[in-house]
Formats: structure tokens, C-alpha cells, sequence
């Protein structure tokens, strides 16, 4: 039924790609499944201690099935993930660019592949200061970089408390959510809180409608306090839907058949449909975790299958429907835009995928615009459980880049 598309998604399919400098990109389409863990944990934040004993792992798979030489270079970069001023050897040791040399071939799969893993700091790197840093990885002998991963650095120094709630200046238990925080810096030493100070906000990790250049409401001694601020009213969204591709032969959840094509395997999932209600579930706002039936050697023993997503509903105008989460590492990409089929009145994608079990949504993204909306396709719903994280940046005066004084992350639960 399916001929074998390798191919075609390897050396045809062309990215439009809007260069955002704080997100994990791939720019490659043979780059697959790019991760960031913090210590180990697969659903972390991408925030790491400064301090000694912690480390951040970026890992990818190259579908070109044999070795490819890359390297690295590690950027640091101010609070709107600008570079900062600092000199390489004053936010890290060792060479500007280096050998990415812990790889694996994939063992025993359908579609061949290369692992490819880097763990920061380790014994040629350590990372000096706090803040913001990005990793650009190139194929030998290029210019260009084949994906980039980003991750922050703390050095805590204030506390961060954050309060989210349904009843909003917009609406009241409707389809909104208010985040509310407070910034404590009693002991340490800021000359003006309201300059020196940034913020950034975000809703499920996401960029496209995170919050920034935010100004106090209220100030108290070695407190500012951030409530009811407009910008930081967020569509709640629904629950993040789910599904699970571990078994080349035996469909699991919301799998509705698998398929062979004497290349490569097919996951066709159950048809979605646009939702009109709350729909509640234990997802994990939009992430993924790579294993196989067996839980063994997941990082090599995982094959992938393309995987068919369809979303019936009528085609809204004004714009286009992507598939969304960390499985497209939180980016509307024209990778992931669905194609409306005007006969069965359905969107539809179909995009290879590693074996796993995965949180993914329906965005409509409008002409012109760059904020992906959830309601024509997932509704918005005051219910939804939704994490928040807060991140706040300190200059002091006379310095050259943004530290990572505080940050904060915040499950809501509505229901």
C-alpha cells in the first residue's frame, strides 16, 4: 500500500525554516529525534546546576546509516539568546570547536542509523557561568550547522514562586489561564531591580507564544511581585493526546493497524477528531520516550516507522494545521503542516518516527501570524493541566552578559 519514502524525506523534503536562536532545530530532515536530558531524566527541563556533579546530554540519530564526522561548537548567549559579549574562555574550557566522538549504529532495525550523543561538561569542557548556551553541530567541513540544541545554566540566587489561576481578567473558568509569580532576592545584592532584571515565561516548553520584557506590578522590599498581568494570560489548550508505537506486529495505543512495505514499517494511527470538550488525561505536556517493546538498548535497538496522523474536521481558513510537541521539538515547521484531503474532509501527515510513546496536539497557525492557537482543533479549556516555567536573568550594571539567577517551574492542575 505505501511505497518506501526514505528517500524522498532524506534528500526532497525542504524545511522553511524561521531561525528562532533559543529552540532545538534540526535543519537537516536525515536528523531525527534530538533530545536534551538533564542528569539523565528524559522529561527534565533543559536547566542544569552550575554546580559540580550535573550535566545536560544532546543526542541525535543521523538516518544516513553510516558514520558521518561531526563537531560542535558551545555559544553563550544573553537572556533574548543573542550571543553575549563573553569571550570563549571566559564561559568555558577548552577549543572553540570540537569532535563529537560517542556514536552507535542502529542494531537489528529496518531503517539503518547512527546515534550520536554529547554530554556537557566533561573532561575536555567545563562551563564557567550561568546563563544561556547553545550548541551548534556541523558535518565535517561545513559551514552550515546540521541542528542546533539549547539548554540554560543556574546559578540560583533568588527564589521564584508561581500561582496560576483560571479566573482571569480576560474570562472566568472559561478558556483562559493567569500565571502569577513573585521574585524574592532578599541576600543578594542588586542595585535596581526593575533594569537589572528579565524574565521569560512559558507555557508546555513552548516558544512560539512565550512572554518576555515583563515589568513588576507591585514592589516590595527584596520582593516584585508579577499579578495580573494581561501578557501573562495563556489559552489553556486541551490535554496533549497520546500514542505508543513499540511492536512491529501488534498495534498498541491508538494504533489502529501496522504495515510492512517490504522496506520500511508503517504505525497508522486512529483518526482524530477536532474536539469540542474538555477531554481529561495523564499526558506529559507534549513530550516523548524512545523505547521498544522490550525496553533494551533504546537508543539503537528502536526502529522507526512512519507513523500516519489524521485529524477529520472541516478545513479552517485563514491559515494551516501542524502537527505540535516535543516530537517536533516544539517547532510549527512546514515539516510537520498537514495536507487537507478535500474528499474525506481530513487533515493528514504521515512523518517517520522512532519507537516510543509520544504526547502530540493539533495547532493552527493563521496567515501571517507567528503564535500557533489551540482552539480550532484541541479547544481551549480552563480544566487543563498545564506547566509553566519561569526563568529570571540578572546584568548587573557594568556587565557583559545575562545570568540565570532563578528559575521555576509549575504544574497547574484544574480539574
Amino acid at each position: 500500500m505505501f511505497r518506501s519514502l526514505l528517500s524522498f524525506f532524506i534528500f526532497h523534503f525542504s524545511f522553511s525554516v524561521a531561525l528562532f536562536a533559543q529552540e532545538n532545530i534540526t535543519f537537516s530532515p536525515r536528523i531525527k529525534t534530538m533530545q536534551v536530558k538533564v542528569d539523565g531524566e528524559w522529561d527534565s527541563p533543559s536547566v542544569v546546576l552550575l554546580s559540580r556533579g550535573h550535566h545536560v546530554e544532546i543526542s541525535f540519530d543521523d538516518l544516513q546509516a553510516q558514520y558521518q564526522r561531526y563537531t560542535y561548537t558551545i555559544s553563550h548567549c544573553n537572556a533574548d539568546w543573542t550571543p553575549s559579549d563573553l569571550l570563549t574562555s571566559e564561559y568555558m574550557t577548552g577549543f572553540e570547536e570540537q569532535r563529537l566522538d560517542d556514536y552507535e549504529p542502529a542494531i537489528g532495525t529496518e531503517m539503518h542509523y547512527c546515534h550520536y550523543s554529547l554530554i556537557l561538561p566533561n573532561e575536555d569542557t567545563q562551563l564557567l557561568v550561568s546563563g544561556n548556551y547553545r550548541v551548534n553541530i556541523f558535518e565535517d567541513g561545513e559551514d552550515e550547522p546540521v541542528a542546533q540544541a539549547c539548554f540554560s545554566v543556574l546559578e540560583p540566587r533568588v527564589g521564584v514562586e508561581i500561582e496560576v489561576t483560571s479566573n482571569t481578567d480576560i474570562d472566568t473558568y472559561e478558556a483562559h489561564q493567569q500565571v502569577n509569580f513573585s521574585v524574592n532576592h532578599r541576600g543578594y545584592q542588586v542595585s535596581n531591580p526593575v533594569t537589572e532584571f528579565k524574565y521569560i515565561v512559558r507555557q508546555n516548553r513552548r516558544w512560539d507564544n512565550h512572554v518576555e520584557d515583563l515589568r513588576p506590578t507591585l514592589m516590595q522590599v527584596d520582593k516584585l511581585i508579577f499579578n495580573h498581568n494581561r501578557s501573562l494570560i495563556f489559552p489553556a489548550g486541551n490535554e496533549y493526546r497520546r500514542f505508543e508505537i513499540l511492536d512491529e506486529y501488534v498495534p498498541t495505543m491508538h494504533v489502529e493497524h501496522m504495515e510492512y512495505d517490504n522496506t520500511y514499517y508503517h504505525a497508522v494511527l486512529f483518526t482524530d477528531e477536532q474536539r469540542i470538550n474538555y477531554l481529561y488525561d495523564e499526558d506529559k505536556n507534549g513530550r516523548y520516550y524512545i523505547r521498544n517493546d522490550e525496553n533494551y538498548n533504546n537508543d539503537t535497538e528502536s526502529d522507526y516507522f512512519f507513523t500516519h496522523f489524521t485529524l477529520q474536521m472541516p478545513k479552517v481558513a485563514g491559515g494551516d494545521v501542524y502537527l505540535f510537541g516535543n516530537l517536533t521539538n516544539n517547532r510549527i515547521e512546514e515539516a510537520y503542516k498537514m495536507e487537507y484531503n478535500l474528499i474525506d474532509h481530513q487533515y493528514e501527515l504521515m512523518t517517520p518516527l522512532k519507537t516510543g510513546s509520544y504526547n502530540y496536539m493539533y495547532l493552527f497557525l493563521r496567515d501571517g501570524e507567528e503564535v500557533g492557537q489551540t482552539r480550532p482543533c484541541e479547544g481551549d479549556f480552563h480544566q487543563t493541566e498545564n506547566e509553566y516555567e519561569v526563568y529570571v536573568y540578572h546584568r548587573p550594571f557594568g556587565t557583559r552578559y545575562d545570568k540565570l539567577v532563578g528559575f521555576q517551574k509549575f504544574n497547574y492542575k484544574g480539574h
